[in-house]
């Protein structure tokens, strides 16, 4: 177990001995510096989780100590030692910051004590840190929206999965909500209170990622002034997720595979090992079967990731989520409580297909708020790109006109026909892409006589679907 750090920073060489030697009795691991400057070096370097600094002191005083300390790490807790002329020094720390202040000669047991307080307010800190962090998480499960019955396969797995230490692999295109997931699945876990370290592999690059998941030591290359802790080491306890793994060259998955297989990593610079307790998820956009076979990623590495795989729907693939997501997001964006959306644009968003998924989604509503005027979203307010097959859509008739001639109640019958057929004869879903209610649907199949095949006519046999809009009970008629 890492034993805590402290730094000890005074000009007077005796007090600086009796200070480490008293520390060092209660376990700590002391580091000592003769001025200001030797201290902030010793910091970079080394790292620390406490201070304890004079006030006075030939160069940089403790203040400008303090003020330098908190640009490096404001996690670091400052206590201000002073003689007792100084003590208005020591009180003007304390408005700046520093956790308290100790006067020379001090008291063992104050000494003790007053470290003790300020390393349980830094733990207390990083705790709160930690349980807003996990709240966050189990608010990720719940904004989960799960209409449709993949979505709910997913929440599914991911209440089955959460309690255990399995690896999970994450599967899905761009913008389906991995990281979502990913975070749903850590705040159920009993590493919630622990933190959740994201790294997005694609965006970092190649020459950094390892530094970044690794961290290093000091002098392991150009620009590595002091020791680094990686991502991995900042999840300790808790869940690192690898986004878009499938990005990461090889050399580098050997390095996660070690990771996962012995729970030791090296930093960049060093071949110590060092022993680390974290829950990996990943995720990738790509197709590791196909990567494998091409050599872009390692087998061996790709059977320890995918313990459990969940793969995530494209939007496409669960329209039946539009009309949820669309709410919840118009909401989390701040759109009046007022604002409606007409018919004519909820059914560009529900036939559109989505390429970039939930995120483009979620771009476009924003993008409709800004243009957007009166109490409801139109069409015209909504992107291009989304308007553009509605468009197309009404300038063609979606039926073939027989030279014999078509009457409009045959028009209406195969408009219904193909519509319930486009849509696995899930009704409510067919009577969105037609613009109408669920019981006018019903209605005009009884006045068709139009059955599902084994069914009969206008039969309501929905039942995985809720009736929507307004005259949800109403009867049927048009």
């Amino acid at each position: 177990m890492r034993r805590i750090k402290i730094l000890v920073i005074d000009d007077d060489e005796s007090l600086r001995r009796v200070l480490e030697y008293n520390l060092a009795q209660e376990g700590y691991a002391v580091l000592t510096a003769a001025s200001g400057e030797q201290g902030l070096e010793l910091l970079k370097k080394e790292g620390a989780d406490l201070v304890l600094t004079d006030v006075r002191m030939p160069g940089m005083d403790g203040l400008q100590v303090m003020d330098e300390v908190r640009k490096l790490d404001a996690g670091i807790q400052v206590i201000i030692l002073t003689a007792f002329g100084t003590i208005e020094k020591a009180v003007e720390a304390m408005r700046a910051g520093a956790f308290h202040y100790i006067s020379k000669p001090f008291n063992r047991d104050e000494l003790k004590l007053t470290i003790r307080k300020a390393l349980e307010l830094k733990a207390l800190e990083r705790e709160n840190v930690v349980l807003r962090q996990a709240l966050k998480s189990r608010n990720d499960l719940e904004s989960i929206v799960a209409e449709s019955p993949g979505m709910q396969q997913i929440v599914e797995m991911i209440r089955r999965v959460s309690p255990t230490e399995t690896t999970v692999l994450i599967l899905g295109e761009s913008g389906t909500g991995k990281e979502l997931v990913a975070r749903a699945i850590h705040g159920l876990s009993p590493r919630a209170r622990g933190p959740f370290v994201a790294v997005n592999c694609a965006a970092i690059p190649e020459n950094l990622l390892e530094s970044e998941l690794f961290g290093h030591v000091r002098g392991a290359f150009t620009g590595a002034i002091r020791d680094r802790v990686g991502k991995f080491e900042a999840a300790e306890g808790g869940s690192v997720f690898l986004d878009e793994i499938g990005e990461m060259r090889p050399d580098l998955q050997v390095k996660i595979l070690r990771c996962l297989e012995e729970r030791t990593l090296d930093r960049v610079g060093d071949n110590r090992p060092i022993r680390v307790d974290v829950r990996v998820l990943a995720a990738t956009n790509k197709d590791l079967a196909k990567a494998i076979q091409s050599g872009e990623f390692r087998e061996d590495l790709y059977y320890r990731l995918n313990v459990v795989p969940l793969s995530i729907p494209p939007l496409r693939d669960r329209r039946e989520d539009i009309r949820a997501l669309t709410q919840h997001f118009l909401k989390s964006l701040g759109a009046p409580l007022r604002l409606t959306i007409d018919p004519e644009a909820f059914r560009a968003l529900e036939t559109y297909d989505w390429p970039g998924n939930v995120r483009e989604l979620e771009n476009a509503l924003e993008r409709a708020l800004i243009f957007h005027r009166g109490d409801a979203i139109t069409l015209h307010d909504l992107p291009e790109t989304i308007r553009a097959p509605r468009a197309k859509e009404a300038s063609s008739l979606p039926v073939s006109l027989p030279e014999a001639g078509l009457s409009l109640e045959q028009v209406e019958k195969e408009l219904i026909l193909r519509a319930l057929q486009k849509h696995d004869w899930n009704q409510s879903r067919a009577a969105r892409y037609l613009g109408i209610t669920r019981h006018t649907l019903l209605y005009r199949m009884d006045k068709h006589g139009i059955a599902r095949p084994g069914g009969r006519a206008g039969s309501g046999d929905d039942k995985d679907v809720q009736p929507d809009g307004p005259d949800a009970g109403a009867s049927r008629t048009p």
